[in-house]
């Protein structure tokens, strides 16, 4: 494949944090010796306040000698988190082009050309080199087959399959439209990585940051895509250098993008991590700022977004009611999908995880587990009253006999009746069962019901 003579400049930014010499070392060696020299501006290695010894003076000896005038050390005085660390690379980057890599990866021959080329085509382009795998034991690089990068509603990521044009088109050099970006590797035209708002500064540490860059490009008129002729190769860790809580800060970074640039879907959100959508414990900031960005750049509605970037995702706005769901007679317990294999609904002391998230929708379904979010994820599964037994079973909503079997009323502080029987879900003691309760459904003997969080009031 040729590219013009003209391609523009880039400046490679690898953040570390305690990462090993050799590791980042052979990064660097990789970008320098993948990339014409015509084109890798400079390499730029920012230390977000790393532990090692080694890490300092000898780092420092190395690059100056090896790298004069090439490689470049910025060291932050605090750590500051992945985020706000590439946010100083980006500060500190001359290039019209920078690209932000994970200090453990390893470049493909000619990664650059493409990736270039298709930025000076249009400036409002992210491009992802496709991601391989480098074995964390012996180095060995495995080739992973083309993905585009999604997430599920907690605004983790993950690869889907491509879309359907991509696959249609038969062509594997093609570029892949992507929904977000897993977030290793990134090049974008440095000066519209400014113009759309860099990273959110307000978010902590990493998490979300990759899902909400990706909403933002595409909702405020850019394009992110995976170029599979563009690659780059990555460690995938056993152990990863930020020993903060990491499920918290990626909770909290996505309630803040979810704030900004969800509108309404942000409950899906705040469903996904099993918490209540006012006071929800978690304070994500103040993102005043982030709003106003958005008025200023003029960006599309996330209705848009799924409707044209990802139609995958799976949506509830047919929810009334979500979160754990508590018997009077035993307030400590609440309901759970159990076993994964098990198909059968149990109470189990309250731990606020998605085992125990309970959707009640407008229809009347009452589905336990977490969100299937995407069309490449089983759904959570529909609680069912067959007739025949007093055991309640979770089954694929699709899949139940007949749909009134999943019909459900529900009433706050109320009982929970089968629409199709009139019995009712209640607990009753056993000493066959762990805890001593046992869910069943039978006559209504007047037990009462509670969920945690109603987004729209139905029949209640």
């Amino acid at each position: 494949m040729t590219h013009a003579t003209d391609l523009p400049q880039i400046s490679v930014v690898f953040i570390f944090v305690n990462e090993a010499l050799s590791v980042i070392l052979r990064s660097v060696h990789s970008v320098v010796n993948r990339t014409p020299s015509r084109l890798l501006k400079e390499v730029i290695l920012v230390d977000d306040n790393s532990d090692s010894a080694e890490l300092k003076a000898s780092l420092d000896q190395y690059v100056n000698r090896r790298y004069p005038g090439l490689v470049k050390i910025v060291r932050n005085s605090r750590r500051e988190g992945l985020i706000r660390a590439r946010l100083q690379g980006w500060k500190a980057a001359t290039a019209p082009v920078v690209g932000f890599f994970d200090a453990h990866v390893e470049f493909g021959t000619g990664w650059a050309e493409p990736a270039l080329a298709r930025i000076q085509e249009d400036r409002r382009r992210i491009v992802l080199p496709a991601i391989d795998n480098i074995k964390y034991d012996t180095f060995e690089v495995q080739q992973y087959a083309s993905a585009a990068h999604g997430y599920n509603w907690g605004l983790w990521c993950m690869y889907i399959i491509p879309p359907q044009d991509w696959l249609d088109r038969g062509d594997e050099a093609a570029p892949i439209r992507t929904p977000a970006m897993i977030g290793c590797s990134f090049v974008v035209d440095r000066e519209y990585f400014a113009d759309i708002g860099l990273l959110d500064p307000g978010m902590e540490v990493y998490g979300g940051e990759n899902i909400e860059l990706g909403m933002r490009v595409w909702q405020c008129g850019g394009s992110m895509e995976v170029l599979p002729c563009s690659r780059v190769a990555h460690i995938e860790r056993t152990k990863k250098p930020y020993n903060n809580d990491i499920d918290y800060y990626a909770k909290r970074n996505a309630l803040r993008a979810a704030e900004v640039w969800m509108d309404s879907f942000k409950s899906h959100v705040y469903m996904a991590w099993n918490i209540p959508m006012t006071n929800p414990g978690v304070d994500f900031g103040d993102v005043s700022e982030r709003l106003a960005l958005r008025q200023r750049l003029k960006c599309r509605s996330f209705k848009w977004y799924l409707e044209n970037v990802y139609p995958e995702m799976r949506t509830y706005n047919d929810t009334l009611t979500y979160g754990e769901v508590r018997n009077s007679k035993a307030s400590g317990y609440c309901l759970d999908q159990g076993a994964e294999d098990d198909d059968r609904a149990i109470l189990y002391p309250c731990h606020g995880m998605s085992s125990q998230l309970v959707r009640y929708s407008a229809e009347g379904l009452l589905q336990l587990g977490p969100l299937g979010s995407t069309a490449f994820l089983p759904d959570s599964k529909c609680l069912v009253d067959d007739g025949r037994t007093r055991a309640p079973a979770l089954k694929k909503c699709e899949d139940v006999a007949r749909p009134a079997q999943r019909l459900w009323d529900f009433t706050q502080s109320g009982p929970i009746v089968s629409r199709d029987t009139g019995r009712c879900l209640e607990v009753e003691m056993s000493k066959d069962t762990n805890f001593g309760l046992r869910l069943v459904v039978q006559r209504c003997s007047g037990q009462k019901w509670t969920i945690r969080n109603w987004i729209k009031h139905g029949r209640h």
